[in-house]
């Protein structure tokens, strides 16, 4: 079985190395707060004082974490860093957010070690990271996709091979531009609705009638007229991705006026004071 190394423990991150825990492999941790670590080192997991203390002999290194920077911190710095400790032939997995300049910049140095890199980036939250129910889209070699795909097999229950390496980071900012449009529609109409009187929980219980309403939205729907913002998927992180699919849009040359009024309405938000809360929290802004 393989030595697998996992970087970031946040939200995601250790729901998803609990996951990876007692299937055969040898798990090392780490993440910058020690807390995680020690919870899955209670499970069996090996603790590491550094990324590349982690990558070291690993066969397969998993990173997600928050955007681009803590992302170069992680596998570049000039000490601590991952890539110093990839071995040939290792597998490198960016499942962190981030934008398609910075994979191609990671694979640059992933391949300068003899190793390959492909980024899986996912779709789902904390109750789908705990289930095992995330959708990947990966990006890379078919190769690589294949060999993630057999590590990965407990975190997904789809998974897509989009492309290249940083197609898979493209496609994934895509996903997140067209959640954020409609969240941003749902949010701004339940506050005319409410400001018309109508009643925000029957109506959108009656628009779950509606093919117009996803389920996925509807769920988000009934956590904002329950004013439910418990972080898990903030503002502060959405309002990031919507940055990064920006810049993607700048880079092809396309035009992208909903993805910049999206990013303006989780802006406002984030302004308030909500960037910590959850996504839900769009309808604060229309109280």
């Amino acid at each position: 079985m393989d030595t697998v190394a996992f970087l970031g423990l946040g939200a995601m991150g250790s729901r998803m190395a609990q996951r990876l825990l007692g299937q055969g492999h040898t798990l090392k941790v780490w993440n910058r707060s020690p807390g995680p670590t020690e919870a899955l080192a209670e499970r069996g997991a090996v603790r590491a004082a550094t990324p590349r203390e982690a990558a070291a002999g690993a066969d397969v290194v998993i990173s997600i974490v928050s955007d681009d920077r803590a992302a170069r911190s992680v596998w570049l710095d000039a000490e601590a860093g991952a890539c110093a400790g990839l071995g040939p032939g290792a597998l490198a997995v960016e499942s962190s957010s981030v934008t398609p300049a910075w994979i191609l910049e990671l694979g640059g140095a992933v391949h300068a070690a003899g190793a390959d890199l492909v980024d899986a980036q996912v779709t789902g939250s904390r109750p789908q990271a705990e289930a095992g129910q995330l959708i990947y889209m990966i990006g890379g070699e078919e190769a690589g996709f294949e060999r993630a795909r057999e590590i990965l097999k407990p975190l997904g229950s789809a998974f897509y091979h989009i492309g290249p390496l940083s197609k898979g980071s493209i496609f994934k900012l895509a996903v997140n531009a067209l959640f954020a449009a409609q969240l941003a529609s749902v949010a701004e109409l339940l506050g005319t609705l409410a400001r018309s009187g109508i009643d925000e929980r029957m109506a959108v219980e009656t628009l779950t009638h509606f093919p117009t309403l996803s389920p996925a939205m509807a769920g988000n729907a009934r956590l904002m007229v329950e004013r439910r913002t418990s972080p898990l998927f903030t503002i502060d992180l959405m309002t990031k991705d919507l940055g990064y699919a920006l810049e993607v849009a700048r880079a092809a040359g396309a035009q992208a006026p909903i993805v910049e009024a999206s990013h303006n309405v989780f802006e406002a938000a984030r302004d308030k004071g909500f960037g910590g809360k959850n996504i839900s929290a769009l309808r604060l802004l229309y109280e």
